[in-house]
């Protein structure tokens, strides 16, 4: 009982760590055409589906933006937060992702050392998957970007807006 308590409050914690690290900044906004903010992902952009990344839209960029980036990361990875995609360096202008396309810009690896999207697979339970979309001042140096530190290291300072939006994934036993 003890152990399970400990476990319910580290991930208490978890989700308090990963609300507070993200504030809305601007207008800018993040949507999908398949799920909404805090609801379940369509098993077809999972693990247990076809693993296609899901497609996304993006409204109310500044006209002061050189630049997009998305981190896609699981917070509730039991072995600390997971990055799933890592994208820098898109156009302004970019409406979007569509459904398992190749997104403009660059893509750094992810957790898996891959430069590519890695579909949720939790191994239990519910987790939380980040989509967060920043609009920056600048392109960045890619030479500097090896991963999601790296790109969050290059943009301190230059983030104009940035939105989020969090999808949920169930580990349901077959």
């Amino acid at each position: 009982m003890i152990v399970g308590a400990y476990w319910g409050f580290r991930y208490y914690q978890k989700t308090q760590k990963a609300e507070e690290d993200f504030k809305k900044v601007g207008n800018m906004t993040i949507l999908s055409s398949v799920f909404t903010n805090n609801s379940q992902i369509p098993e077809i952009y999972s693990c247990r589906g076809g693993s296609v990344s899901p497609p996304l839209e993006f409204l109310d960029v500044p006209a002061n933006a050189s630049s997009l980036a998305l981190i896609m990361d699981d917070p509730d990875a039991p072995i600390g937060t997971f990055v799933h995609w890592v994208i820098y360096n898109m156009p302004p202008n970019t409406k979007g992702i569509e459904e398992h396309a190749t997104p403009p810009g660059k893509m750094a690896p992810n957790s898996l050392g891959r430069a590519s999207y890695t579909a949720p697979c939790p191994p239990s339970g519910t987790h939380r998957y980040f989509f967060k979309l920043y609009a920056l001042d600048q392109n960045l140096t890619e030479t500097e970007i090896e991963g999601k530190a790296s790109l969050e290291k290059a943009m301190e300072g230059h983030i104009v807006a940035q939105s989020r939006l969090v999808g949920l994934f169930t580990y349901k036993e077959e």
